[in-house]
């Protein structure tokens, strides 16, 4: 049994790397259309040869899932620890 996903199922995050040239920049563009958007600045370096650059994408869901999973751990540990703080982290 593999642990790989569906052929049909996107993931969440990809990092694409690759030369920086026309390919790198339509690979870029088909995500970007297939529905994914940028995550953080791209990074470039130099292999002695060639600039390789890399750019995180992210599905938009994905951002909200997990701003969603934040805001519930938040709450949690507010109500787990009410009364015991005064707002300025001194008990």
């Amino acid at each position: 049994m593999s642990d790989a996903p569906a052929p049909d199922e996107r993931l969440s995050y990809r990092l694409i790397t690759g030369a920086d040239n026309r390919e790198f920049c339509e690979r870029i563009s088909a995500a970007l259309a297939d529905g994914y958007v940028l995550h953080g600045s791209p990074a470039a370096t130099f292999n002695g040869t060639t600039v390789i650059v890399a750019q995180a994408i992210v599905l938009p869901a994905a951002i909200a899932s997990a701003d969603a999973a934040v805001a519930t751990a938040v709450d949690q540990l507010d109500a787990e620890f009410e009364g015991e703080f005064d707002g300025e982290g001194h008990a």
